[in-house]
């Protein structure tokens, strides 16, 4: 082969056509493409997950400002910014659908198909099986059907959501909301925010994963989300008491980066929420001394852990 070296997978899939000689060798042309096709679409995602590369994601920003930062996973909504992402960085497209496959569904997703740049879709944030909380409810055969739908049309793509903690801060859970077995998705964000006005409590992230576990989604599922902002006017609730959100120092957010990693060292991505500022809070596109100072811990991770 002057000096290729062959991937494992299409290796294998050699060694299947020679076997048996002559009657493995009048199998139509077309079947062996097919397989072929098959095993290498299957090898790219394996690669994406397994071999210990993790993309670093962001929501909100420039490409260019999320770059030097160290992220390589872009916040996209339109093939425009999908094509016009630096070389190294994918882009994880924002749908905002929870419905099923509707024609806007279908429409949205349609153009990003054999995209080179693309990483997978983000369905959506945070849905709500019950509608008290986020309205309409979102059912998980609704998921189900936009999982099945882009695994069918858009090979190699992942699809992605964040879940919502139908519980409390004391006590998560997740259980007989989503998960892959009913949803057919392949990465779930847990965002388990431990840096408050009354606490720092980092088993915070302890109880919410033991919580999604539990509720069948495996660690090898898991995106961990990190916190990335403070302040504004979000409130929470901690020990049934209003909380406001702080912003993570440096040191708290190294911290959280150490804790999340004794449940997944090398996830496929992971999530910085937010570098875009909403509510009058303060992410990590912010301009002041500490966001800049936050900045500087998310890339000193960020280029420890990727490509």
């Amino acid at each position: 082969m002057g000096g290729c070296i062959m991937k494992p997978a299409i290796a294998n899939a050699y060694r299947l056509i020679f076997f048996g000689g002559s009657m493995i060798a009048r199998m139509g042309i077309l079947c062996v493409s097919a397989l072929l096709i098959l095993l290498i679409y299957g090898q790219a995602k394996l690669s994406a997950e397994e071999n210990g590369i993790t993309l670093h994601y962001t929501s909100g920003g420039s490409a260019a400002a999320i770059a030097a930062a160290g992220f390589n996973l872009a916040d996209v909504q339109y093939v425009e910014q999908l094509n016009a992402l630096p070389p190294g960085m994918k882009g994880l497209i924002w749908l905002d659908e929870s419905s099923g496959v509707t024609p806007r569904f279908i429409a949205k997703v349609k153009p990003f198909i054999g995209n080179p740049k693309l990483f997978g879709f983000r369905l959506c944030d945070e849905p709500d099986i019950t509608g008290k909380y986020h309205s309409p409810a979102v059912s998980p055969a609704a998921l189900k059907a936009e999982a099945d739908w882009i695994k069918a049309n858009v090979p190699g793509a992942v699809t992605f959501v964040t879940l919502m903690d139908m519980g409390s801060f004391e006590a998560p859970h997740f259980m007989n909301t989503f998960n892959p077995a009913n949803t057919g998705i392949d990465f779930f964000g847990l965002d388990p925010y431990p840096v408050r006005g009354k606490v720092f409590d980092l088993d915070f992230i302890d109880r919410t994963v033991e919580a999604a576990v539990a509720a069948g989604i495996p660690l090898n599922k898991i995106v961990p989300v990190f916190q990335a902002f403070g302040g504004g006017n979000w409130r929470t609730y901690t020990g049934g008491v209003r909380d406001v959100y702080k912003l993570p120092t440096p040191d708290q957010a190294n911290q959280i980066f150490a804790r999340w990693a004794t449940y997944a060292p090398n996830p496929a991505f992971d999530f910085a929420y937010a570098w875009g500022s909403q509510n009058g809070d303060t992410k990590l596109g912010s301009t002041s001394p500490e966001a800049l100072s936050l900045r500087a811990a998310f890339k000193a991770h960020n280029t420890a852990h990727s490509r």
